[in-house]
């Protein structure tokens, strides 16, 4: 048996995730209040279904837009519950740049795809931290992808 990881990502002991989870807590309402508006190009708003609860959440992440698509960067391991609500639902919206994108077709690709979308600066941090795996998401409908939310 091999203690290889098979991606190359943040793994998080059980006291670790914990912790991420209380900071977040109030973190993430506060993120929330500017990711995904038109002068924060860092940050969006991810919303998806959970894949147990049926409720919906919105998580502020780190995303780029990739031609007709998004990438988002994966942390903490391919048992992210947002990974894992996408990959059970096919897709999520996201609010970014103040527009609204219904995304389909879940992918994880490498490095290598999702370096175009990103600065270096990003690019550098992430490959630091160990992140080598991104999830691509493909904007529904191109021709109508700029709605607009109150």
């Amino acid at each position: 048996m091999s203690n290889e990881r098979t991606t190359n990502s943040i793994h998080l002991g059980p006291s670790a995730r914990r912790a991420v989870r209380f900071v977040a807590a109030f973190v993430n309402p506060i993120v929330l209040l500017i990711a995904g508006r038109r002068w924060m190009p860092v940050v969006g708003i991810l919303r998806h279904r959970g894949r147990r609860s049926g409720r919906m959440y919105a998580t502020p992440i780190g995303m780029r837009p990739l031609g007709d698509s998004f990438v988002i960067p994966r942390t903490f391991s391919d048992n992210a519950a947002w990974y894992l609500n996408i990959k059970a639902a096919g897709g999520a919206t996201v609010k970014y740049l103040g527009h609204t994108y219904e995304l389909v077709d879940p992918q994880v690709v490498d490095y290598a795809t999702a370096k175009p979308a990103f600065p270096r600066y990003e690019l550098l941090q992430f490959r630091l931290i160990g992140i080598n795996e991104y999830l691509r998401l493909r904007i529904a409908d191109v021709n109508h992808a700029h709605m607009e939310v109150a």
